[in-house]
């Protein structure tokens, strides 16, 4: 299947490159043999003429490509009740839940979003990982972007490798912070756990902006805004600062109870098993109107239930759902 042409021309820093990287720029989520195909069946002109992968281009001329989409058909459609927040010809936003996989692999091959999203839409099978533009974990919940066709899904993932997706979320942490700041430290894989990653400084950039929102004993519940998107960015850097989020399996630290809490709160902390994360706002622009558009989404009630014992109370829904957020200039 062919989609629409995506036209972009040659920057100064790419000039005198092979084509085909120059494309695999643009296009990450298509391997090196995919744009090469895509070159051998003059699929990839440049300046309207048939290249070779080899051709190396020039500032200013026009690359213009016309994918042609192989149904991918390794992952099973399957009816699931998804939480679909919007939705219209170019993209779906879903509000996913703590305990769904987002993308098969080891050990979950179905019930996962991605085999909700094939059959709730079945040309997502043309589009790389069924048009998921970001993933979430499993245990974190809240908003995700999904582009429903091959433009939509460029022009989001441009637009998130650009950071021009504001990209929010309220955590739970351990301590009593006392006060925001910014995280800028390098991740990468670790060595001894094939699972985890580290802060290292070989590693890739990432940049975490966070405020706190309100203070408990023991405990803070705060706003975060990423700046960029790595794997469990959030998670690791909270650690980092010595404020790990409450009920990271992974990441966490020892389990604070507060000085006098009541049975019902230490019942409910210790039971709490999943990391207390959830992403709560997407903004960005609308991928064919240009539209700014954002979308929220509340806290899942166990979060909820956390912080009205950590509150007393006194917190109830609304307000946890509405505490103002201080503007960060990222």
């Amino acid at each position: 299947m062919k989609e629409d042409a995506i036209e972009f021309l040659v920057l100064a820093e790419e000039h005198n490159q092979r084509v085909d990287k120059v494309v695999s720029l643009y296009l990450k989520e298509y391997s090196r043999v995919i744009i090469k195909g895509w070159i051998e069946t003059e699929n990839i002109l440049v300046d309207n003429h048939v290249v070779k992968a080899k051709t190396k281009v020039q500032e200013g001329q026009k690359i213009i490509v016309h994918p042609v989409l192989k149904e991918r058909t390794e992952v099973n459609p399957q009816n699931m009740n998804l939480q679909i927040v919007f939705e219209d010809n170019d993209l779906i936003i879903v509000d996913k839940p703590q305990g769904l996989v987002v993308h098969p692999g080891h050990g979950h091959h179905e019930s996962t979003l991605q085999n909700g999203l094939l059959y709730h839409h079945p040309d997502l099978k043309l589009l790389p990982r069924a048009g998921l533009v970001h993933r979430l974990d499993k245990d974190t919940s809240g908003l995700l972007m999904v582009a429903k066709n091959s433009n939509s899904y460029n022009s989001l993932n441009t637009a998130l490798q650009s950071r021009l997706i504001k990209r929010e979320y309220r955590a739970i942490c351990i301590g009593e912070m006392t006060s925001g700041g910014t995280i800028d430290v390098n991740l990468s894989r670790d060595p001894n756990n094939r699972i985890k990653y580290k802060v290292s400084k070989f590693g890739k950039s990432s940049v975490t902006h966070y405020r706190v929102l309100k203070k408990f004993q023991g405990h803070s519940f705060i706003g975060i805004r990423l700046e960029t998107g790595r794997t469990h960015q959030i998670r690791i850097h909270m650690s980092h600062i010595r404020h790990a989020i409450l009920g990271d399996p992974l990441y966490g630290q020892r389990l604070m109870i507060p000085k006098g809490s009541s049975e019902s709160l230490k019942k409910t902390l210790r039971s709490f098993k999943r990391q207390a994360l959830h992403a709560c706002q997407l903004t960005f622009q609308h991928p064919s109107t240009a539209e700014l558009i954002s979308f929220s989404s509340k806290l899942p009630k166990d979060m909820e239930s956390i912080i009205k014992e950590l509150s007393g109370n006194e917190l109830d829904a609304d307000t946890m759902n509405n505490l103002p957020f201080p503007e960060i200039k990222v």
